[in-house]
């Protein structure tokens, strides 16, 4: 465990810019109120919003940067603007050990690309990826990666990703041997590409690493809690990740059309309504917000775009525990472990 860490946050991201952003950092303290923030944009709009929480002038610090990427920047442009951008430096202060993690709202590929360059991958790993909590039937949330950051992957990618998200689910939900599977268009041995059949093959043969890997899934059976870490490649993940959040848009639609379409269905709502409390926050995005770009010298966490100060903070709240719990120590000693092993058999990590 290591102290509670401070955090850059690219106050200028996302739909709203510096108000929820700074909400969502107040909301984030008064949750642990040892966290430390870095607060970078634009500094004039950032102090007014500051100022409406009282308690959060004390914990952070605002850092003037003059520009800010925008949604319609193409990840060229943005690795250009780096060093005037609140998110190119908010990632910069993690390279300098300035913060321990950076929190941004952003555009996607601007963040990853800016990062990726910043920060590097870690020895062992070819290719960052994006991985989050997804709502589960189960004792707790499953973690879900690659959700876009790698459209094409081969075996050794989705082992890496294995590697990386089993680390991940034990940093962020403490479970000493995550339930492993790899999506599949089936659960039998024979099916789903080569790539597949291969990866499933050295998670099998992983017996060395703490990980239980128990072979395919199919996407029906994602939330029902049936695996921790769930193993894909970047345009299935980003496909699979979109069906389940717009099927729970789907569904809590449904179910409000339903329940206003007579008296009778009214008074049925009236008596269900602690139920359909807990529905709604199961499934609302805001409390699973804070995916995570694994695979980098430094933590970066992504929050949704449209998220609001709860789901801000609950995005903060995914980077400081993945710090706390030395997300990144925990991956590299996995990776050593398979290069180790790797070079025990005779063969290539």
């Amino acid at each position: 465990m290591t102290d509670v860490p401070r955090i850059a946050i690219d106050a200028m991201g996302g739909d709203s810019g510096p108000a929820v952003m700074v909400e969502g950092a107040a909301l984030a303290l008064a949750r642990d109120p040892a966290l430390r923030f870095r607060l970078y944009g634009d500094e004039a709009a950032i102090r007014a919003e500051v100022a409406r929480h009282p308690g959060l002038a004390d914990a952070a610090e605002i850092a003037h940067a003059p520009d800010v990427i925008s949604g319609e920047d193409k990840p060229s442009q943005a690795i250009r603007r780096a060093r005037t951008t609140s998110m190119g430096l908010a990632i910069a202060a993690v390279k300098a050990g300035e913060a321990q993690a950076a929190v941004s709202a952003g555009n996607t590929g601007a963040l990853m690309a800016m990062a990726k360059l910043a920060l590097r991958t870690m020895p062992g790993i070819d290719r960052p990826a994006l991985a989050a909590m997804l709502p589960s039937l189960g004792d707790n949330d499953l973690v879900m990666l690659d959700l876009g950051a790698n459209t094409e992957c081969d075996a050794r990618n989705l082992v890496q990703f294995a590697v990386m998200g089993a680390a991940y689910a034990r940093a962020a939900m403490g479970i000493d041997a995550p339930r492993v599977r790899l999506l599949n268009i089936g659960t039998e041995e024979l099916k789903g590409t080569d790539q597949l059949k291969d990866a499933a093959a050295q998670l099998r043969a992983a017996d060395y690493l703490p990980i239980k890997f128990d072979g395919f899934i199919e996407a029906d059976r994602l939330g029902r809690g049936e695996a921790d870490v769930i193993v894909t490649d970047g345009f299935s993940g980003n496909i699979a990740l979109k069906t389940m959040e717009g099927t729970a848009r789907f569904v809590t639609d449904l179910l409000r059309r339903a329940f206003t379409s007579s008296l009778r269905s009214k008074a049925g709502f009236l008596i269900s309504k602690p139920a359909m409390h807990l529905l709604r926050v199961h499934l609302d995005p805001n409390n699973h917000n804070g995916a995570v770009f694994l695979g980098l010298t430094g933590i970066v966490v992504k929050s949704h775009g449209g998220a609001s100060a709860q789901g801000v903070a609950h995005a903060i709240g995914v980077a400081a525990r993945l710090v706390a719990n030395d997300l990144s120590r925990r991956i590299a000693e996995d990776l050593d472990t398979v290069r180790a092993h790797a070079a025990t058999a005779g063969v290539a990590a």
